[in-house]
């Protein structure tokens, strides 16, 4: 079996992850509410959709890697891995767009649309992340899930012949390691498990940092008495 073919196979959805806290509820609303938006705009356009949202995905990442960045500088600190994890992840991120570019050619209205989306994106998460870096983790993660529902709903509109499926651009063969012949449904599908990878990183690192904040002792007020 080739490495495609055991990623095909091993390729099932995992459950989402259940939103805990008011925080998890405040992220999985704001990403229902982009999801509709985009729905709205996009529709069924798959491939734009792809190419739009691709160069907001990597904005998280490379955020959350640069302020982890900054606090291990700041605070002498072990990253413990984590700056180069999210930057590899940001990396990932953009050879997504950079290969769907090669598939579907972004319009003057689409580039527009890329980099008010983008400014929006970055200066949104880093505040987000100031102020609460759980938070900000949960939130890529569940965009990562949506992503994920919506390379599966492409992947049926290919199956199903509503739209095309020409082949992989060469720069996606040569960065998966596909075959020859593969198409465009085999890139999909490899961007998928990479989104599903990503989500849930981001889901272990929030439920880390939460955890890591709940542990931290609370100072104790010393009691003066007057003499």
């Amino acid at each position: 079996m080739t490495p495609l073919e055991e990623k095909r196979v091993q390729g099932g959805l995992a459950g989402r992850h259940v939103p805990r806290t008011f925080s998890d509820r405040l992220a999985r609303g704001a990403v229902r509410g982009l999801r509709t938006c985009a729905g709205g705009v996009f529709a069924r356009r798959y491939g734009h959709r792809a190419v739009v949202l691709e160069t907001i995905a990597a904005v998280p990442a490379m955020v959350a890697a640069t302020l982890t960045h900054l606090r291990a500088l700041r605070t002498t600190t072990d990253d413990r891995g984590r700056v180069r994890m999210l930057m590899n992840e940001a990396e990932n991120e953009r050879m997504h767009l950079m290969t769907f570019v090669e598939v579907h050619r972004p319009g003057l209205i689409e580039r527009l649309a890329i980099m008010m989306a983008q400014g929006g994106a970055y200066l949104v998460f880093c505040v987000l992340y100031l102020c609460s870096a759980p938070t900000a983790h949960r939130l890529a993660a569940y965009l990562e899930d949506e992503a994920v529902a919506s390379y599966t709903h492409y992947l049926a509109e290919i199956d199903e012949g509503r739209s095309p499926n020409p082949d992989a651009p060469q720069m996606a063969r040569d960065y998966w390691g596909l075959p020859e012949d593969a198409t465009l449904w085999d890139v999909i599908f490899m961007v998928r498990a990479d989104e599903m990878g990503h989500r849930d990183v981001n889901h272990a690192i929030a439920d880390e940092l939460t955890r890591a904040r709940e542990r931290k002792p609370v100072p104790i007020k010393p009691h003066w008495t007057a003499s």
